[in-house]
């Protein structure tokens, strides 16, 4: 796992690590946090960048992704607070807390 989906996980205690991402599930809404790498310069990977990607429940059951947006935010605390933000606008619920 990388540092900062550590750093994630600790700010979002309901979330669960699949091995790869940070996931979040409720019965109308999924909410998956990824690490996607970046090349710097000269080649060099740079700190990726954080991909939040929304699904809904879908008449069937299974989840649909609508939506995705990839975070550049340097700072944890600020990083963390802007994905709390978007997720609570986008879907309407507060990822720190159990439903």
């Amino acid at each position: 796992m990388s540092e900062r989906l550590k750093v994630l996980r600790d700010y979002f205690p309901t979330a669960i690590y699949t091995g790869r991402s940070l996931l979040f599930i409720s019965e109308e809404t999924r909410v998956e946090l990824t690490e996607q790498p970046r090349e710097g310069f000269g080649g060099q990977p740079d700190e990726g960048v954080i991909r939040v990607r929304l699904s809904l429940r879908t008449a069937e059951g299974s989840y649909e992704s609508f939506h995705y947006e990839d975070f550049e935010i340097a700072s944890l605390a600020d990083l963390a607070g802007e994905i709390e933000k978007f997720v609570q606008h986008a879907v309407g619920k507060n990822l720190r807390e159990p439903e």
